[in-house]
Protein backbone atom coordinates (compact mmCIF):
# COMPACT_ATOMS: atom_id res chain seq x y z
CA UNK A 1 0.00 0.00 0.00
CA UNK A 2 2.92 2.46 0.75
CA UNK A 3 4.05 2.62 -2.89
CA UNK A 4 0.55 3.47 -4.04
CA UNK A 5 -0.16 5.77 -1.62
CA UNK A 6 3.19 7.53 -2.53
CA UNK A 7 2.46 7.00 -6.50
CA UNK A 8 -0.98 9.34 -5.44
CA UNK A 9 0.82 11.46 -3.63
CA UNK A 10 2.95 12.61 -6.24
CA UNK A 11 -0.10 13.38 -7.97
CA UNK A 12 -1.09 16.25 -5.71
CA UNK A 13 0.84 19.78 -4.95
CA UNK A 14 1.11 18.73 -1.03
CA UNK A 15 0.63 15.34 0.67
CA UNK A 16 -2.72 16.61 2.76
CA UNK A 17 -4.22 16.95 -0.53
CA UNK A 18 -3.87 13.30 -1.21
CA UNK A 19 -5.29 11.80 1.95
CA UNK A 20 -8.59 11.55 0.34
CA UNK A 21 -7.23 9.03 -1.89
CA UNK A 22 -4.88 7.45 0.14
CA UNK A 23 -7.63 6.79 2.59
CA UNK A 24 -9.69 5.12 -0.78
CA UNK A 25 -6.67 3.08 -1.03
CA UNK A 26 -6.30 1.64 2.35
CA UNK A 27 -9.88 1.13 2.19
CA UNK A 28 -9.67 -0.88 -0.54
CA UNK A 29 -6.92 -3.03 0.69
CA UNK A 30 -7.66 -3.16 4.08
CA UNK A 31 -11.80 -3.46 3.39
CA UNK A 32 -12.89 -0.68 5.88
CA UNK A 33 -10.80 2.31 7.79
CA UNK A 34 -9.33 1.16 10.83
CA UNK A 35 -7.43 3.18 13.69
CA UNK A 36 -4.08 1.36 12.15
CA UNK A 37 -5.01 2.08 8.91
CA UNK A 38 -5.44 5.77 9.37
CA UNK A 39 -2.30 5.61 11.58
CA UNK A 40 -0.51 3.48 8.41
CA UNK A 41 -2.26 6.75 5.94
CA UNK A 42 -0.47 9.52 8.57
CA UNK A 43 2.81 7.92 8.98
CA UNK A 44 3.02 7.34 4.83
CA UNK A 45 2.09 11.01 4.11
CA UNK A 46 4.13 12.39 6.88
CA UNK A 47 1.12 14.11 8.31
CA UNK A 48 -0.47 14.90 11.65
CA UNK A 49 -2.68 11.91 12.80
CA UNK A 50 -5.57 14.28 13.26
CA UNK A 51 -6.02 15.31 9.62
CA UNK A 52 -6.46 11.71 8.92
CA UNK A 53 -8.93 10.94 11.79
CA UNK A 54 -11.02 13.88 11.06
CA UNK A 55 -11.71 13.48 7.47
CA UNK A 56 -11.93 9.91 7.65
CA UNK A 57 -14.44 10.56 10.70
CA UNK A 58 -16.54 13.29 8.73
CA UNK A 59 -16.71 11.82 5.20
CA UNK A 60 -19.60 8.77 5.07
CA UNK A 61 -17.14 7.36 2.18
CA UNK A 62 -14.85 5.82 4.80
CA UNK A 63 -16.15 2.63 6.01
CA UNK A 64 -15.19 2.16 9.84
CA UNK A 65 -16.59 -1.48 9.81
CA UNK A 66 -16.08 -4.11 7.33
CA UNK A 67 -19.29 -3.99 4.52
CA UNK A 68 -20.47 -6.83 2.76
CA UNK A 69 -19.59 -7.77 -0.93
CA UNK A 70 -22.38 -5.72 -2.16
CA UNK A 71 -22.43 -2.29 0.10
CA UNK A 72 -25.66 -1.01 -0.96
CA UNK A 73 -25.70 3.11 -0.27
CA UNK A 74 -29.18 4.65 -0.56
CA UNK A 75 -29.18 8.30 -0.96
CA UNK A 76 -31.23 9.83 1.39
CA UNK A 77 -31.18 13.37 1.38
CA UNK A 78 -33.84 15.98 0.06
CA UNK A 79 -34.45 15.33 -3.89
CA UNK A 80 -34.37 11.78 -3.16
CA UNK A 81 -36.50 11.34 -0.36
CA UNK A 82 -39.26 13.77 -2.65
CA UNK A 83 -38.92 10.66 -4.53
CA UNK A 84 -39.67 7.92 -2.51
CA UNK A 85 -36.43 6.61 -1.30
CA UNK A 86 -37.69 5.89 1.98
CA UNK A 87 -39.88 3.29 0.07
CA UNK A 88 -36.52 2.12 -1.47
CA UNK A 89 -35.10 1.56 1.75
CA UNK A 90 -38.07 0.05 3.11
CA UNK A 91 -37.90 -2.74 -0.19
CA UNK A 92 -34.52 -3.24 0.57
CA UNK A 93 -34.39 -4.12 4.11
CA UNK A 94 -37.49 -6.45 3.14
CA UNK A 95 -35.82 -8.41 0.22
CA UNK A 96 -32.50 -8.49 1.81
CA UNK A 97 -33.52 -9.04 5.70
CA UNK A 98 -31.84 -6.50 7.59
CA UNK A 99 -32.07 -2.94 8.40
CA UNK A 100 -30.50 -0.16 7.64
CA UNK A 101 -26.64 -0.13 8.76
CA UNK A 102 -26.61 -3.75 9.05
CA UNK A 103 -24.65 -6.48 7.01
CA UNK A 104 -26.50 -10.13 5.94
CA UNK A 105 -25.23 -13.38 8.12
CA UNK A 106 -24.01 -14.50 4.58
CA UNK A 107 -21.44 -11.20 3.88
CA UNK A 108 -23.45 -10.63 0.84
CA UNK A 109 -24.78 -7.10 1.43
CA UNK A 110 -24.80 -3.90 3.91
CA UNK A 111 -27.60 -1.89 3.62
CA UNK A 112 -26.50 2.18 4.46
CA UNK A 113 -28.52 5.46 4.27
CA UNK A 114 -26.19 7.67 2.95
CA UNK A 115 -26.29 12.22 2.34
CA UNK A 116 -26.38 13.10 -1.02
CA UNK A 117 -24.33 11.00 -3.86
CA UNK A 118 -24.24 14.22 -6.51
CA UNK A 119 -27.29 12.50 -8.40
CA UNK A 120 -29.90 14.51 -7.75
CA UNK A 121 -31.23 14.94 -10.91
CA UNK A 122 -31.70 11.31 -11.60
CA UNK A 123 -32.93 10.72 -7.71
CA UNK A 124 -34.29 8.39 -6.66
CA UNK A 125 -31.01 6.89 -6.66
CA UNK A 126 -28.41 4.44 -4.96
CA UNK A 127 -24.77 3.29 -4.88
CA UNK A 128 -23.58 -0.05 -4.68
CA UNK A 129 -19.68 -0.57 -4.14
CA UNK A 130 -18.54 1.84 -7.14
CA UNK A 131 -21.66 1.25 -9.49
CA UNK A 132 -24.73 4.45 -9.55
CA UNK A 133 -28.29 3.07 -9.97
CA UNK A 134 -30.57 5.94 -11.03
CA UNK A 135 -34.31 6.76 -11.48
CA UNK A 136 -35.13 3.70 -9.23
CA UNK A 137 -38.71 2.49 -8.43
CA UNK A 138 -39.43 0.16 -5.33
CA UNK A 139 -40.72 -2.38 -8.22
CA UNK A 140 -37.11 -2.26 -9.82
CA UNK A 141 -35.08 -3.42 -6.48
CA UNK A 142 -35.82 -7.09 -6.95
CA UNK A 143 -34.29 -7.02 -9.98
CA UNK A 144 -31.21 -5.19 -8.91
CA UNK A 145 -30.66 -7.44 -6.22
CA UNK A 146 -31.45 -10.80 -8.65
CA UNK A 147 -29.07 -9.08 -11.07
CA UNK A 148 -26.30 -8.66 -7.77
CA UNK A 149 -26.58 -12.54 -6.91
CA UNK A 150 -26.29 -13.70 -10.50
CA UNK A 151 -22.71 -11.45 -9.94
CA UNK A 152 -22.02 -12.52 -7.10
CA UNK A 153 -22.09 -16.58 -8.53
CA UNK A 154 -21.61 -15.95 -12.24
CA UNK A 155 -19.50 -12.55 -12.46
CA UNK A 156 -21.76 -10.86 -15.03
CA UNK A 157 -22.69 -7.55 -14.64
CA UNK A 158 -25.73 -4.93 -16.40
CA UNK A 159 -24.61 -2.06 -17.81
CA UNK A 160 -24.82 0.71 -15.01
CA UNK A 161 -23.03 4.37 -14.40
CA UNK A 162 -19.63 4.18 -12.61
CA UNK A 163 -19.07 6.35 -9.96
CA UNK A 164 -16.00 6.99 -11.33
CA UNK A 165 -17.26 8.80 -14.51
CA UNK A 166 -18.29 7.07 -17.14
CA UNK A 167 -20.21 4.06 -18.35
CA UNK A 168 -19.37 0.12 -17.17
CA UNK A 169 -19.94 -2.48 -19.62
Amino acid sequence: MKAKIEETAGHFPSRRSAIMPALFLAQEQYGSITNDAMEEVADILGVPKVWIFEIANFYTMYNKEPVGKFHIQVCTNLSCMLREADGIVARLEEQIGVKTGETTADGMFTLSAVECLGSCGTAPMMQVNKTYYEDLTVEGIDEILKELREKAGNGGERRRHDANGGDRD
